[in-house]
């Protein structure tokens, strides 16, 4: 099976639970907000809706400049209502410098990295990659309903 671009269904059910942090928050006892990451994919992964927590199944080999886990996203930027639309998108790419991949790879797993478990949230595909000594750069998309990286309509 095929990596899937997708919110994952397990985020949507934790997020009207209140288990994630986008943004600052008076709900919790923390008011900071979480940590996310994104881990970079195999195009050989099944990562999609279905995912639930960041696992290492499928994803790149920690060799060549890349850390399983994969890095931090930054989230500068709170969850915000464009119209009807809920939008979160980070506010700066996500770049491995000097990487060599362990194989092609299709797809970044955004993950709370703050959550014990640490929970899924989108799965973004993009065309087959694979590098060699180079640099890799997700860039992020403006942050607007028909564009920002998480939309909720």
């Amino acid at each position: 099976m095929a990596n899937t671009q997708a919110l994952t269904s397990a985020w949507k059910r934790d997020v009207m639970l209140g288990l994630h942090a986008h943004g600052a928050s008076v709900i919790r006892a923390a008011t900071t907000k979480d940590d996310f990451k994104g881990a970079l994919y195999l195009v050989t992964a099944s990562r999609g809706a279905g995912d639930t927590v960041y696992n290492t199944t499928g994803e790149l080999a920690g060799t060549g400049n890349y850390t399983q886990g994969g890095t931090a996203v930054t989230n500068g930027t709170d969850p915000a209502l464009d119209g009807t639309t809920a939008i979160w998108t980070p506010t700066a790419s996500l770049s491995w410098a000097a990487l060599t991949s362990s194989g092609a790879f299709d797809a970044v797993l955004i993950y709370n990295d703050t959550s014990a478990s640490k929970l899924a949230v989108s799965v973004h595909t993009f065309g087959s990659q694979s590098i060699v000594a180079g640099t890799f750069t997700l860039t992020m998309p403006a942050h607007a309903a028909a564009t920002a990286l998480v939309r909720i309509a």
